[in-house]
């Protein structure tokens, strides 16, 4: 069993960072803090619309391209991988495996395939948080 099964499912909520609900960030900070021992920062937005796509962006860039985190080319399990949506960086993953990554869609917590052409049209890179590397 996967330890991605554990977060199979979690409900989707915009900003929210707990097992009652959670987005993409929130899902990686939630597995790294249960499964890793590193807390994460929130990351509170300082506006509440969940649906500024650049707001978002620019909150996923600072939080994983930032000085804690360093790219690699070969992502490995708990890697965070940047998707481009609707043009700019707003959605994450996490790698579970060569193949599958879990994430937060609007439906809730699941894994999705990111050899499938609709993850590797939009990929942006796969960044390893430091404490970790």
């Amino acid at each position: 069993m996967s330890w991605s099964n554990a977060y199979i499912g979690l409900p989707h909520v915009a900003f929210g960072r707990e097992r009652d609900g959670c987005d993409c960030w929130g899902l990686v900070r939630l597995v790294y803090r249960e499964r890793l021992g590193i807390d994460l920062p929130a990351y509170a937005p300082a506006r509440a619309c969940a649906l500024e796509e650049a707001e978002i962006e620019a909150l996923i860039g600072s939080a994983v391209t930032g000085g804690d985190w360093v790219q690699v080319a070969r992502p490995e399990a708990f890697d965070v991988l940047v998707f481009r949506r609707g043009g700019y960086r707003s959605h994450i993953g996490l790698v579970v495996d060569a193949r599958f990554m879990l994430h937060s869609p609007e439906t809730g917590s699941a894994l999705a395939d990111i050899t499938a052409p609709r993850w590797r049209s939009r990929f942006e890179g796969a960044w390893r948080f430091r404490g970790r590397a």
